[in-house]
């Protein structure tokens, strides 16, 4: 994975002020990006912000007048977004599921699906009359790996990954959708699981990030690609076949 600059970028991180989102605004800043930081947590997303010299920016992403007001104020400081990362998400309630309250289920769904329809909703408008931007999309493999007993994460990643196939498919030769998992990485969401899991090296999904917004992977958009399992790069090289083969997708293959 080679270190693309990304100068003429301008992109807007939902759930950035820690954990993965705010590690992908920094090496979006690194590589010349100029970075709106999003997140509902103000302390956080200026620390962040100040850190990279970014835009800082408080948002709840399942409030629509709010994701547009970020948005607008994103391009009035920095200029005409080029490059989303919907990346804010939450993890789910613990219990069983027939005795959480169903608002606290819902919650879920609302962060985690709601919340990326809106933010894609409100950049694509901009991006298309420009002819110009890229959206990535934080998935999980909780969307398909068995083994889970939570409904409500992995109920709102299977939903946001489909959400990302179907969305690359409607903007296809438009606006690239490109989606990925992060692995298990330790972040304050998975603080409770155990020391010894399978952990994933924490500067991965940031650097398939920057490849994705480089434009060098627009081929595979609408493919699940996973930031420690995939090699980037020989999916680049294997872009056509894998699209003819119908390979990376979140769905059986009979």
């Amino acid at each position: 994975m080679t270190g693309e600059e990304l100068t003429d970028q301008i992109a807007l991180v939902t759930g950035g002020g820690r954990g993965i989102g705010a590690n992908i605004a920094r090496e979006l800043a690194a590589a010349g990006a100029r970075v709106a930081v999003a997140a509902r947590t103000r302390d956080q997303v200026d620390e962040v912000a100040n850190e990279i010299g970014g835009l800082a920016l408080e948002l709840d992403v399942t409030d629509r007048s709010a994701v547009e007001g970020a948005v607008a104020e994103t391009e009035r400081e920095l200029g005409p977004l080029t490059l989303l990362v919907a990346n804010a998400g939450i993890g789910g309630p613990d219990g069983a599921t027939w005795e959480l309250e169903p608002e606290d289920w819902w919650r879920v769904q609302e962060v985690n699906v709601l919340g990326v329809h809106l933010s894609c909703r409100a950049v694509i408008p901009g991006m298309l009359e420009r002819g110009q931007g890229r959206i990535v999309i934080t998935g999980s493999g909780a969307a398909y790996l068995p083994g889970s007993s939570n409904t409500a994460y992995t109920t709102s990643k299977a939903a946001v990954c489909r959400y990302g196939e179907t969305l690359a498919n409607e903007l296809a030769d438009r606006i690239p959708v490109l989606f990925f998992s992060p692995g298990l990485v330790q972040t304050e969401m998975t603080s409770g699981f155990g020391d010894d899991l399978p952990w994933t090296a924490p500067e991965l999904a940031p650097r398939l990030v920057r490849t994705l917004a480089s434009g060098r992977a627009d081929a595979l958009a609408g493919r699940y690609i996973h930031a420690e399992h995939d090699d980037i790069e020989d999916l680049i090289r294997r872009a056509d076949e894998i699209r003819a083969r119908d390979l990376n997708a979140i769905r059986l293959q009979r």
